[in-house]
């Protein structure tokens, strides 16, 4: 599913070297990677299971989360580390400030309400672990990008998420093309890391190294992804040259997506991803 196409290649290498303007991708060329950025995080609270579940039904070809972990070790999914911003962390625990994740265990963390602050109709919902994000995907179409977040705080988190993927042995199948799975980190000694203990399993670094560190970040990574700021056509052209796929993020206008996938980005990252959908679709 996430074939290069021949000629889409073939005009990229050539942008890459200056001699072409850059490629427009055809309804005939295009395969796009819909991601939904902490689940379809535009119209559920991110990172919990309701975002995960409508992200799924939006035809989302992977769901991005980020993974933390508590001071008793647990894989809990959460953007920030610290929990005041997506929770009642305040008013449960009004004298643990500043609330860090890893200062709490997970038992504390699931008595909080993670979904009222978006909409009163997700009143009740709760932080996810890894594990469950992971039953819900596994029963559906839909990959995973898993993002550990600041895993500097969390020692042997690296160790622990590999373990929680082997426990579910259909997560770590050595299947590149599957889109089933790629654990990403802005962290790339994080990433390196990972590559080495499973190198099976598909990684990707956040941000975007500069050209003369594309060649060192292509010998452990299959993916960069960087904001959409910074994926120009000489860039996407660049880290397609070193054999690794490019998926910016967070894309929620419709004709910047457009744009991207006219690029030849191989997926985009959105908050929006039913409207990523149908601009792919339609491409």
């Amino acid at each position: 599913m996430l074939r290069r196409i021949a000629v889409a290649a073939a005009a990229a290498l050539v942008v890459s070297i200056g001699l072409a303007p850059a490629p427009v991708a055809t309804a005939a060329e295009v395969d796009v990677a819909a991601i939904a950025h902490r689940g379809a995080s535009a119209y559920a609270p991110e990172n919990t299971l309701a975002a995960v579940r409508l992200g799924v039904q939006m035809r989302a070809d992977l769901v991005e989360i980020d993974v933390q972990q508590t001071e008793d070790g647990a894989l809990v999914v959460a953007h920030d580390n610290t929990l005041e911003r997506t929770t009642d962390v305040e008013q449960k625990f009004p004298d643990r400030a500043p609330w860090r994740i890893s200062d709490f265990t997970l038992d504390e963390i699931r008595t909080l309400d993670a979904g009222s602050w978006k909409a009163p109709e997700f009143a009740g919902e709760q932080v996810p672990t890894l594990a469950e994000v992971l039953d819900v995907l596994q029963r559906g179409r839909a990959g995973l990008l898993l993002e550990a977040k600041s895993p500097e705080l969390y020692p042997g988190i690296a160790e622990r998420i590999a373990g929680e993927l082997q426990a579910r042995p259909s997560w770590v199948r050595p299947d590149p093309e599957a889109r089933n799975l790629v654990v990403q980190s802005f962290d790339w000694d994080f990433v390196r890391h990972f590559h080495d203990l499973l190198p099976q399993v598909q990684v990707g670094v956040l941000g975007a190294p500069t050209e003369a560190e594309l060649a060192d970040v292509a010998t452990y990574s299959n993916q960069v992804n960087p904001n959409q700021a910074q994926a120009t056509p000489e860039y996407i052209a660049a880290v397609h040259e070193h054999g690794m796929r490019i998926n910016p993020y967070t894309v929620n206008d419709a004709a910047q997506m457009r744009t991207l996938i006219e690029r030849g980005v191989d997926g985009i990252i959105s908050d929006r991803p039913d409207v990523l959908r149908s601009e792919i679709d339609g491409a």
